[in-house]
């Protein structure tokens, strides 16, 4: 459906997105993730044809985004982080506005506003000033212009920044529905957001992608990394743990970790993810006589995932 090679674009001296290559499917829910100033409004502003690239190709559907933009535009809907809205106007008259402007025939329109009224939860708003609206209302408001003309691609920059917790589950509901019939993007970097709606995330650091997997898969792959934790009672001193410890096969590391019961100490220790090395682990510290006070594996979150990905250095 989307296919990006080589995607850059300098603004002067500063790169913001540096060759960067992605495909996305008809019918996915992508999640573009990031930092603030990572690159994710560039690469959805070059998507949308909003921004010509300093170099590389986008092409759309199988056409390019050089030589086809405005009917490429035609198939999609993009609602920047500051939704265009004329607070002026009715909710009704806007939406008659915007169906206007994106060529939609007479005949279709009242069809087509009974149903994004539906869909965005905007049937009992439709003749209340723009401008009088609460924030989430007007971000329903802003997904139902982007979706007026039933675009095959749906692209949503930080849909919910700005929102209260309720608001929040509200949008994401929507962009579900949404998912369920077209292809989907949205920017954003509240994580919890990602999670529980994409299929799929992208992470983008500095311009460059550094994750890019479904969204169970990224948290499975937890970075490269397995990690266990483990608390004693009363056993030898910390080097003589990691030592021992580390001579297990499949173990990259061990280090002394701070907090737990007073008397006990903690370790964390970090596995090859091709090898479960659990049982060879407890089968050293069985052979001790060490007291073991705790002995689990780490869920890894996205946000765990996130911040090694993106953190300085």
């Amino acid at each position: 459906m989307i296919h990006a090679e080589g995607l850059t674009k300098d603004y002067g001296n500063l790169r913001a997105v540096d060759g960067i290559t992605f495909d996305i499917s008809r019918g996915e829910v992508l999640g573009l993730l990031g930092p603030n100033g990572a690159g994710k409004t560039t690469t959805l502003r070059m998507i949308t044809g909003y921004l010509a690239p300093t170099s590389g190709s986008i092409r759309i559907g199988g056409r390019s985004i050089e030589e086809d933009l405005l009917e490429i535009k035609k198939t999609m809907g993009y609602l920047p982080e500051s939704a265009p809205l004329y607070k002026d106007m009715l909710v009704y008259d806007y939406l008659v506005y915007a169906a206007e402007i994106r060529g939609l025939e007479k005949d279709r329109r009242m069809g087509r506003l009974k149903e994004l009224a539906g869909l965005c939860g905007i049937g009992d708003i439709m003749h209340r000033t723009v401008g009088e609206l609460s924030r989430g209302l007007k971000q329903r408001v802003g997904i139902a212009y982007a979706m007026i003309s039933d675009p095959e691609i749906l692209i949503l920059d930080e849909p919910t920044a700005g929102l209260d917790p309720n608001q929040i589950a509200e949008i994401r509901q929507i962009i579900r529905e949404i998912g369920k019939k077209k292809t989907v993007i949205l920017s954003t970097h509240i994580l919890s957001e990602a999670e529980a709606t994409c299929d799929r995330i992208m992470i983008i650091d500095r311009g460059r992608i550094v994750a890019d997997d479904a969204t169970d898969a990224l948290k499975q792959s937890a970075a490269g990394r397995v990690v266990i934790h483990l608390g004693f009672r009363e056993t030898g001193d910390a080097d003589e743990v990691m030592a021992l410890l580390g001579t297990v096969e499949g173990v990259e590391k061990i280090e002394k970790a701070d907090g737990g019961e007073p008397g006990t100490s903690h370790f964390r220790l970090y596995g090859d993810p091709a090898s479960d090395v659990r049982d060879r682990v407890y089968d050293k510290i069985r052979a001790t006589g060490w007291r073991l006070t705790e002995f689990y594996r780490e869920k890894r979150t996205l946000e765990a995932i996130f911040r090694e990905l993106t953190r300085e250095g």
